[in-house]
């Protein structure tokens, strides 16, 4: 199946970014959020970002204004009934995200492939929601979408072998290198990554070293390019949060359980970049 045109529902950091890497790839794209204020927002962060890239050197103001020309925000999911794909980018709410299923579910053409760019919770727990579960597959993107160069295709157990044959095609057509990752808690690199970045906070609260020594030995000993107190930070202790206690959640398993560091760090409003305030501190 080809696909020409794109639907996204939710412009938040990743909801946005997955649309301007759809949209820079040639592809129609309509964006949806809840409000015009929400939708105006996540559309004025996909001009600056664009605009940074003009401003760089990596693309031209013709770039620029043809992505955007391609780029149609809306708050009616009912726009998405001449979509090829819709690839819902919300909270991580299970419950929302069922939702948001079955009404694209009812508005989409029958051909339409369903697709979640959920971290941890299960694909196909939202696919039987709809009357197309074999047309539903994960497509997790890393933030920011338009610069990291990795997709997972997650495979449900009811996902079609066209399906994913069809979301692996897409990917690549974004640029992406794809891996494709079972329908488990966390899929391959959240399985990986979210005990790496606990136990870092782990370490820290139990005063087995500083997070600038801890961060300095992921850079330097690791040759990552962040360290994970920097990482947690862009990425946002509530983010991370939810991402483990839904994996604690599904398998019990200690090594996904939230540090309590975290919890009162979360209370306290220190979130990271986005509040000026987490493990280091920002200027707003």
């Amino acid at each position: 199946m080809e696909i020409k045109r794109v639907g996204v529902v939710g412009c938040g950091t990743m909801g946005a970014g997955i649309t301007q890497v759809c949209a820079q790839s040639g592809y129609q794209v309509v964006v949806s959020e809840i409000n015009n204020e929400l939708l105006n927002k996540g559309l004025a962060s996909i001009n600056s970002f664009l605009s940074k890239g003009v401003d760089k050197g990596k693309l031209s103001q013709q770039d620029k204004e043809s992505t955007l020309s391609r780029i149609k925000g809306t708050t009616s999911t009912k726009d998405f009934s001449d979509c090829d794909l819709v690839i819902e980018a919300a909270v991580e709410n299970m419950d929302l995200k069922k939702k948001i299923f079955a009404e694209v579910d009812k508005i989409c053409p029958k051909h339409a492939i369903l697709a979640t760019n959920t971290s941890c919770l299960s694909i196909v727990d939202m696919a039987m929601v709809t009357s197309r579960p074999d047309k539903v597959l994960g497509l997790h993107f890393w933030n920011p979408a338009p610069l990291m160069k990795l997709l997972e295709v997650v495979k449900t157990v009811a996902t079609s072998d066209e399906t994913l044959e069809t979301g692996k095609s897409f990917g690549e057509s974004l640029g992406k290198t794809i891996i494709v990752a079972p329908d488990i808690p966390g899929f391959i690199v959240n399985r990986l990554q979210i005990p790496f970045r606990l136990d870092a906070i782990r370490m820290l609260e139990a005063g087995i070293a500083t997070k600038e020594d801890i961060d300095a030995g992921v850079t330097l000993g690791l040759g990552h390019p962040m360290g994970q107190f920097a990482l947690q930070d862009l990425v946002g202790l509530d983010v991370t949060y939810a991402v483990a206690n839904a994996l604690y959640e599904e398998t019990k398993d200690p090594k996904f359980a939230p540090p309590t560091l975290m919890k009162k760090m979360i209370a306290a409003g220190w979130l990271g970049r986005k509040t000026g305030k987490g493990f280091y501190e920002y200027n707003k």
